[in-house]
């Protein structure tokens, strides 16, 4: 279960938004660092979601060809992050 942050860049779909993830990478030789961003289609039943708004990301299954988003609310995206953490600390010490 990934959880990613964005901002919405279109809203013209129907059920859709257009999501541009960025991220700071490093050169490998001269450890410069760069932003690199990807555009990825989410699913927004409500269409709650305005062009410019930050919204998260939930990745899950398959909706379309290159649908494999659906957007969540902040408050959702911390119980999950928050859950995953627990689970991870649950799982790496010892029994």
């Amino acid at each position: 279960m990934r959880i990613l942050q964005g901002t919405a860049v279109s809203t013209k779909m129907q059920k859709t938004v257009s999501v541009r993830i960025e991220r700071q990478r490093e050169h490998a030789k001269y450890k410069k660092k760069y932003k690199v961003s990807n555009k990825l289609l989410a699913h927004d039943p409500e269409g709650r979601v305005k062009e410019g708004d930050k919204v998260f990301l939930l990745e899950t299954r398959p909706m379309s060809k290159r649908k494999n988003w659906v957007v969540i609310t902040p408050e959702r995206a911390a119980e999950l992050r928050a859950a995953a953490s627990a689970a991870r600390k649950a799982s790496s010490s010892p029994a």
